[in-house]
């Protein structure tokens, strides 16, 4: 079985990712104790992806996976965006996060609170690229609701009136922008 590092040192993240890969040997950077800190700078979601995969790739020796994701509200004009992680500062929680864009959404309208979560992920081995993309449209709730997943989830209502944090994760793997992403990403490596 094939090995892959995933950049990532979110356990939540990597649960997420090794139940949609099942046929490789997923290792986070804890796992091979690897303390490299890319910094996502980049202006887009496949530029930070692309720039992670590549730098944890060459320090590693591995062939890597590295995802960059986020919450794009429509009325705001895509923000947070790329700096969904980061838009409160690297200590922020995803509580602080949540409360602020509820915060600045509070005199939105229902029918304005439109939102995309975005999933880009770069496989890079060997000097190539291999990206695959995924998206979920739905709306920003008026209240975070529900216990699981991780992020934006408790605040980011589906089609079906219900937050990603309301579904399980099982549920969540199955229509998520991630396993969109990593199923586009996977099919591609399979036609390598």
């Amino acid at each position: 079985m094939k090995k892959i590092v995933i950049a990532t040192r979110n356990q939540g993240k990597l649960e997420e990712i090794k139940q949609i890969l099942k046929n490789y040997e997923l290792l986070s950077l804890k796992d091979i104790n690897c303390e490299i800190e890319v910094e996502e700078d980049q202006e887009t979601f496949e530029g930070n992806a692309k720039k992670k995969a590549k730098e944890i790739a060459q320090k590693t020796n591995m062939p890597c996976i590295a995802d960059d994701s986020g919450l794009c509200i429509k009325a705001f004009d895509g923000w947070p965006g790329v700096n969904t992680a980061r838009f409160l500062g690297e200590k922020a929680t995803d509580i602080q996060k949540n409360d602020i864009i509820l915060e600045k959404m509070k005199n939105v309208k229902r029918e304005e609170r439109k939102a995309t979560v975005k999933c880009v992920v770069a496989y890079y081995e060997k000097g190539e690229f291999t990206i695959g993309k995924g998206e979920v449209e739905g709306r920003i709730a008026e209240e975070p609701r529900g216990k699981t997943g991780f992020g934006f989830d408790p605040i980011f209502e589906l089609e079906n009136g219900k937050t990603y944090a309301e579904i399980s994760k099982e549920e969540k793997n199955t229509i998520s922008h991630r396993k969109m992403a990593l199923e586009n990403l996977e099919k591609q490596l399979t036609n390598k």
